[in-house]
Formats: C-alpha cells, sequence, structure tokens
C-alpha cells in the first residue's frame, strides 16, 4: 500500500503573487537571500503586501545552508513572533525556511503558522516536497531532512519571477528538473501517479530547456520550465529520488559543484549503470530500469528498438543537451584534479550509500560502483 496526497495548494500563471494580497493583520515572516535583496527583487513581493500587516526579512541566507544559518534564522523568527512564514528564493532560501519552521516548532519556540513558498528558480520543485538538505560546513556532508512536517501549505508560481535567471544557473536547475523526473520514473516506489507528472516533466524539459536558457524574456518556455520543476517535485515526493542524488549531495559539497550541475555530471554514467548498460558494472540491460529508460527514449521519439538501443538514445541525447546548454561534462571541467578525487572517492562513496535517496535507486549500489562511477565522470 502507498500513501499518495498533495497538501500543497498552488496558485499558477501570470500575476500568481497577487495571492499575498489576500493576506490582512499578519506578523510575516520573510526568508530570502542577499541578491533578492540587494537587487530589489523583493520589493515585487513585498508591494503585494498589505499594508495591515508588519514583516521581518532575514536574507542571510547562503548556498548549501550549513546548520547554523538555520539556528540563526530561528532566534530572528522568535523574535518577531511570526504567524505567517514566507520563503522566496532558490533552493538554498526554501530548504533554510522549511529547515528554520521544523526545528523551531521542535524546540518549541515557534508556533505552528501558514507557510508559503515562492519560488524564483526552476529547480529545486522544493515549493511541493517533505525534503531539505542542510550542509555540515565542519564535514562537507549534506544531510537530507524528509518528513511531511516541512511541506509548504501554499507555493506561488509566477514565471516573471525567473525572467531575471542567468543562462548558467538556467542551465544546472533545469537539468536538476530532469534528473528529478527521470529519478522518480525508476525509483523502486515509481506508480502510474508519479509516472505521469516524470513523464510529463520530461517531455516539458527537452521541449523548452533550451528556449529558456537562450532567451531568459521567453515567457512561455519560463513558465513551462516552472511547471516542470513543481511537476518534478511532487513526482519525487511520492517516489523518492536514487543514486544520482546519492552521490551528488556529497559530492557536491566536497567539489563546491553546485548542485544541479553535479547531478547533470552524473547522470549519463547512473543511467548506464543502473541499465547495466556496460561491463564496467555488470551487462544486463534487459532490467526493469532499462526498460522504463527505454520507454521515455520511445516517449521522445527516439531510436528504441530494444533496451541497448533505447537507453543508449536517452543518453545521447542528454549529452546533446548538456552541449546545447554548454554545460561541463567532466569532473576536471570543473577544477576537480586526480588528487582532489583520490582524497575524497572513500567518504563520498560511504556517504551516498548511507544517503536516503539511494535506498529508492532501481539497483543496489556497493562502495566499488559508487567509485566506479566517479572515476568515469574525472576524465
Amino acid at each position: 500500500m502507498q500513501k499518495v496526497s498533495f497538501k500543497t495548494d498552488l496558485y499558477i500563471g501570470q500575476g500568481a503573487t497577487d495571492r499575498l494580497l489576500d493576506f490582512k493583520d499578519k506578523q510575516i515572516f520573510i526568508v530570502t537571500d542577499p541578491f533578492m535583496v540587494s537587487s530589489g527583487m523583493i520589493n515585487a513581493i513585498t508591494e503585494k503586501i498589505d499594508k495591515s500587516n508588519t514583516y521581518t526579512i532575514f536574507s542571510d541566507i547562503i548556498p548549501d545552508p550549513p546548520i547554523e544559518n538555520v539556528v540563526a534564522g530561528i532566534e530572528v523568527l522568535n523574535e518577531c513572533d511570526a504567524n505567517l512564514m514566507i520563503a522566496i528564493g532558490g533552493g538554498s532560501a526554501i530548504d533554510a525556511a522549511k529547515a528554520m519552521k521544523f526545528f523551531g516548532q521542535k524546540l518549541g519556540t515557534v508556533r505552528a503558522m501558514p507557510f508559503i513558498v515562492i519560488p524564483t528558480t526552476s529547480g529545486t520543485g522544493s515549493e511541493v516536497t517533505s525534503f531539505s538538505v542542510i550542509t555540515n560546513k565542519e564535514k562537507a556532508i549534506k544531510y537530507p531532512l524528509i518528513t511531511d512536517a516541512i511541506l509548504p501549505d501554499e507555493a506561488i508560481l509566477d514565471a516573471d519571477l525567473v525572467k531575471s535567471v542567468p543562462p548558467a544557473i538556467t542551465a544546472d536547475t533545469g537539468m536538476d528538473v530532469l534528473t528529478h523526473a527521470l529519478e522518480a520514473y525508476v525509483s523502486t516506489k515509481a506508480n502510474d501517479y508519479s509516472d505521469a507528472m516524470a513523464e510529463k516533466v520530461i517531455q516539458l524539459v527537452f521541449t523548452y530547456l533550451e528556449r529558456a536558457y537562450k532567451d531568459g524574456n521567453d515567457l512561455e518556455a519560463r513558465e513551462k520550465m516552472h511547471n516542470a520543476s513543481c511537476l518534478a517535485g511532487m513526482a519525487f515526493n511520492i517516489t523518492s529520488l536514487g543514486l544520482n542524488h546519492g552521490i551528488a549531495h556529497t559530492a557536491g559539497a566536497k567539489f563546491k559543484i553546485p548542485h544541479g550541475r553535479m547531478n547533470t555530471l552524473l547522470l549519463p554514467h547512473v543511467i548506464s549503470y543502473n541499465a547495466g548498460l556496460t561491463s564496467d558494472f555488470g551487462n544486463n540491460p534487459d532490467n526493469r530500469a532499462a526498460e522504463r529508460y527505454t520507454a521515455i527514449a520511445k516517449l521522445l521519439k527516439m531510436p528504441a528498438s530494444n533496451t541497448r538501443l533505447g537507453v543508449r538514445s536517452l543518453i545521447n541525447a542528454i549529452k546533446q543537451l548538456q552541449k546545447k546548454l554548454n554545460m561541463p561534462t567532466t569532473l576536471s571541467e570543473c577544477g576537480v584534479s586526480r588528487t582532489d578525487l583520490n582524497e575524497h572517492i572513500a567518504q563520498i562513496a560511504e556517504g551516498a550509500l548511507n544517503d536516503g535517496c539511494t535506498a529508492t535507486n532501481p539497483r543496489t549500489p556497493t562502495e566499488t560502483d559508487v567509485s566506479a562511477i566517479l572515476e568515469k565522470m574525472l576524465a
């Protein structure tokens, strides 16, 4: 038996931020990142807040938010005695806000309150998931926090807020969306509901990501990728993820590579591993994962007369998309040396096997498998 539920109400389309006009007489705690404030983008949100409300902005958010960042936010949250919380920004701001609310309530210092998320990137899908990732800077490890208690009550998806996202970040976050969908599709917990969303996401990414990358003002492409990000979040919130994210959480922290880019580097290699495509991992293409990847290749109208061809077609399509987005395809291109890899490879392999996302991977990996994937990524 599986439970499928969608707690978060979505407000979508142009002018979706008008939803904020409905709130009156609230004490609002806003979590965002420094760029939103310094660039003035935060004004697009605060101007929609009715004058009967008061608000406090906490913008001391850094990428891959560490535990200390969360603690600092909880202290400010306590001081302002908020009864409505809004997170605005990319994955870091949203993840930090989720953790602040969760741990603040666990400590008994923060009251229960409505939680609204307004994403300004199209990547994490965090506005509809029970996932948050917090970093231990000292150990250079990312810890996933997974609980329904951090699911937002509402998400506001307004494509106007992502028009100014730079091309490189558009590429990183967009490929993160694709990784979410593909991992959800081959997850051991996949079902008809998650499949329907994952399939749609994959089609949207291959149709609109390059357009959004080339022209940030292409509002149709931006809106489609924003929707794809949210749908992918809904899909993997049902299924969890897989080895791709399991490795990325630790490797990204060790090598200081942005999360979406780290996922993208891994994706062709993890697909090949899951499908048993190469002799390095045991040549066994006729398994469930290979069949699932082949189904995606067929959905995208790629050559897929058998599983080997279908998997290769999908991998080639991903590589072609990486090239169109001018993304690095090796760890070396990201500044990772052989010495760096040798220093961290054992810890990354151990971290990947212990990561909660790896539990639903279609193939059960070993430390040797993870090390082999990383070795393939270096060149």
